[in-house]
Order: structure tokens, then sequence, then C-alpha cells
């Protein structure tokens, strides 16, 4: 079995001077890299849309999208009149690449695919983001069958949508690593504040420039136990390159090296506890080399082969987090 992958550009979902626009992806090459396989998409429906997303707000976003080109949030969110499509089409992408992996079609998928859509909530966008593409996969997996899926949001920006998708569906758990202080001002360590939430949904605000050796030790002592304590059926990977030092939204300090050690150990994780289904998903990352590289390394390690060699180290100091390691493992019960 080959990685499977769904390239969704949308080149008509732009807006000026907008840093969530086509041209994210110019840098992808992906006809040099190796083992992997491209699968046709098709559009999410509106039933499965509406597992995540109340019937009210999708049929407001489709009238405001056909009244566009226009600024929705303070964010800000765009649409324009392709946009109800394009996010069809990029959750739709999302739900391909959970059925190529869970038929057996592929060993592992990767949906590249904008707009993004972690901050969707279910009963708003917001966030760059129309439909939350890591709930509704995670909706259709279920629906399919399994009885647990997690998603691991390793964007510099909280999932806030994801979060309020899965906060009362114990089927779901949901771990996100970003930058404190920052859009959307959520993700703090005390929402999950009762006991059917905590080791489910689980926050690590971190400091500015974390790096790639902090993100080892995350690895180790956050989301290892966070898998082997949920147990999923799947892994759903939120992955934002925007967590890259270069990053010219905020910066959490990894490098391409980071994204290759972070994406190599969610795949290790996956084959220990999931069978190996785990598919990625793109959420932000707003600088073209950056989103390339990091993409290319995450699909190295899904595909098994070496990662790509970018001169792209962190020249700043690494924070100290070990005390807030140390709480949020108390707080959620980690143990080894």
């Amino acid at each position: 079995m080959t990685t499977a992958y769904t390239h969704i550009p949308s080149p008509n979902h732009r807006f000026p001077d907008h840093p969530e626009r086509p041209e994210r992806l110019d840098a992808l090459r992906l006809e040099q890299v190796a083992g992997i396989e491209q699968i046709p998409a098709a559009p999410a429906s509106l039933e499965q849309v509406a597992r995540v997303h109340h019937p009210r707000m999708i049929e407001q976003l489709e009238a405001v999208c056909l009244q566009g080109p226009g600024v929705i949030d303070y964010a800000p969110t765009y649409v324009t009149p392709t946009s109800f499509a394009d996010a069809l089409n990029a959750a739709g992408a999302a739900i391909s690449a959970v059925r190529a992996v869970l038929d057996g079609s592929a060993r592992n998928a990767f949906s590249i695919a904008r707009p993004p859509g972690h901050h969707a909530e279910p009963g708003r966008a917001m966030g760059f983001c129309l439909f939350n593409n890591a709930a509704i996969a995670a909706q259709e997996a279920l629906a399919l069958g399994l009885k647990r899926v997690a998603v691991i949001d390793f964007d510099v920006h909280h999932g806030n949508g994801t979060q309020a998708a899965f906060a009362d569906d114990p089927r779901c758990g949901y771990l996100s690593t970003h930058q404190q202080g920052i859009y959307p001002g959520t993700g703090w360590l005390e929402e999950a504040d009762s006991a059917d939430k905590r080791g489910r949904i689980v926050n690590l605000p971190l400091p500015a420039h974390t790096g790639n050796n902090g993100f080892e030790r995350i690895l180790s002592q956050v989301i290892t136990p966070f898998v082997h304590t949920f147990r999923p059926d799947l892994l759903i990977i939120s992955a934002g390159y925007d967590a890259h030092w270069r990053d010219p939204l905020a910066s959490l300090g990894l490098s391409t090296a980071g994204f290759a050690l972070l994406s190599q150990r969610l795949v290790e994780l996956a084959a220990e506890i999931c069978r190996g289904r785990i598919i990625f998903l793109l959420e932000g990352g707003y600088h073209p080399d950056n989103v390339a590289n990091g993409i290319r390394a995450s699909l190295a390690a899904l595909s098994g082969h070496p990662a790509p060699e970018i001169a792209d180290t962190c020249p700043y100091n690494e924070p100290e987090i070990e005390a807030r390691l140390a709480r949020t493992r108390e707080w959620h019960g980690f143990t080894g």
C-alpha cells in the first residue's frame, strides 16, 4: 500500500493581501515526493457537514458566500462566490483520505486542501476557516464504524473549533500544542474542567520559540501518554506549518527537522495504537517554502522515506517548559 494524498488548492478562494491564499502552496512540488499517490476527492455532502455544523450555520454561510467577496469576522475571515463549494471540497478531501485508509486502499493519507478548518465552530465560521475539516473527517470515521478518533493539532493557533465540536463527545479526543497569547485566545489547560474531559481534551499553550527540543519532550511527556491513554482507532493530525520559526504570523520555533521528528513519532504512535491508521490535514502555514518543506517532511514520514534535509534551524534560544509539562501531566493524570 502507498501513502495517498488529496490536493485541493482552491485557486478562486482568495482575497487581496490575505495570508490564507492559494500562493501558500506555490512551492509544493509533489511530483518530487516518492511513495505517494494522488486519489480523487468528492465534495462533502451537506449531510456529512451537518454532523458537525448546525444547519442554520451552513445555510447562512452559503448565502454570505454568494454575496461575496467580503469579510465575515475580524480575523479576518473572507468569503468569495466560490468559497462555499471550496469548503465542501476541502471537507470532502478529508473524508476521502479517511475512506482510503479505512478501506485499505492506502496505508495512510494527507489531505492537502484549503480553506483550512480547525477554527470553525459548530455554529460559526472564523479564523480563516469555513468548515471544520478535521471534525467532519472524525465523524465520517465514526459513521464508518470506528469507536474512538483523536485529533492532534500542531498548528501554532489553538483549534477552538475542533475542541468545541468534540467537547461533549466521549468518542473524540483532542490535543493541541499552540503558542500562548495569540489568536483565538483559547486553549488553556483548565478548559478540561471535568472528569470526562481530562485526558481527552488536552491543551498545551506554549511560549514562543519552544523549538525542536521542546517538542521532543512534548512528544514523550504529553503526546505519547495522551495517545496511550485515549487509545483511538484513528489519528487525525491537524498539521499547521505556521509553527515554523519563520512563519509571518507567529512562531513556535520549529524547523523542517522538527516537523519531520514530530511526523515520524506520530506515525509510530499510530502503528503502536491504531494499526497504522493516520491521516494528516493541512491547517495553517503562511510562508510558502516552510509549508512546502513541512508537508514534504510529513509525507516522508508517512511513506517511510528519508525526510528532506533543509538548513532552516531556529536561531532563537528555547525557553524552559518543564514546569508546564509537569503541570499538564498532573492535570490529566498522565504517567509513564
